[in-house]
């Protein structure tokens, strides 16, 4: 397994990942990657997961505004095939230490209080995050918005 900066080549790979978890519509990835990729834009970091030259997986995060050292993780998917083995906490210590080596303190995660959203929060709290925030019906009627923190 390799986790690496994302390069404007993983673009369509990284739509497939997208398009198999349902995380986000996968024609919105090429806009919101475009500033990393060309700008160099240290605001934002995304990571790609590849095993056997295959890509199953990535994250986004970007640097709170008006904060010292607070990011944001946007998104994490894995491919559903491969979800279970390790991936995504591979993923996630990668991005820890990647911004914990630049001097940042915090990292949160935004995520839904559905019940289909149960294993993600159990998945973050395995990783050693704690649920901080809790917004009800942010999402929609019912859908709370969790926030988990976890000290870099």
């Amino acid at each position: 397994m390799k986790i690496r900066p994302s390069v404007s080549n993983d673009i369509p790979s990284l739509q497939h990942v997208a398009e198999r978890t349902g995380l986000f519509p996968s024609d919105l990835l090429p806009d919101m990657i475009n500033g990393f990729l060309s700008d160099g834009d240290e605001n934002s970091l995304w990571l790609t997961c590849e095993e056997d030259s295959r890509i199953t997986g990535f994250c986004y995060a970007m640097e709170e505004t008006f904060t010292d050292g607070t990011w944001n993780m946007l998104a994490l998917a894995v491919l559903p095939d491969r979800q279970g083995n390790g991936i995504g906490r591979a993923i996630v210590t990668t991005l820890e230490r990647l911004l914990r080596d630049k001097h940042n303190r915090v990292l949160i995660v935004d995520t839904s209080g559905t019940e289909s959203f149960a294993g993600t929060r159990s998945f973050y709290e395995r990783c050693g995050y704690a649920e901080e925030a809790r917004i009800r019906d942010f999402w929609g009627p019912g859908d709370d918005k969790i926030v988990f923190w976890k000290a870099l």
